[in-house]
């Protein structure tokens, strides 16, 4: 098992969680963060005033994937996220070593969906 997270775009949230529930995936956690990448923020106006914005509002999406589902879910994610502009996010995959899911017990594969 895999448990993926995606850094994206806010506006990515919705084309990235279709993308996912179309290839089966569909359990998920959602954050609002905030970070930059190599764009280290930009400046905008604020009342007349320049002001530098070194955070910018990203979305963290985290789910766990068996691993026969890990290539499908992954290029749904960079589908769905791509605009190909800086800050479009970044994916990365963490091994998953137990599952339990607290409601029934289940554990391993079984208690992700």
């Amino acid at each position: 098992m895999k448990l993926i997270t995606a850094v994206v775009q806010p506006g990515a949230l919705e084309p990235v969680k279709t993308a996912l529930a179309e290839i089966g995936v569909t359990g998920m956690t959602i954050l609002d963060a905030k970070g930059h990448g190599s764009q280290i923020g930009k400046v905008e106006v604020y009342r007349s005033q320049r002001v530098k914005v070194d955070l910018l509002p990203k979305v963290q999406i985290e789910t766990i994937v068996a691993d026969e589902e890990l290539e499908a879910a992954l290029d749904a994610i960079q589908e769905a996220a791509r605009t190909g502009a800086i800050g479009d996010g970044k994916i990365w995959v963490t091994d998953v070593l137990q599952v339990i899911r607290v409601r029934t017990g289940e554990t391993g594969p079984t208690a992700i969906r």
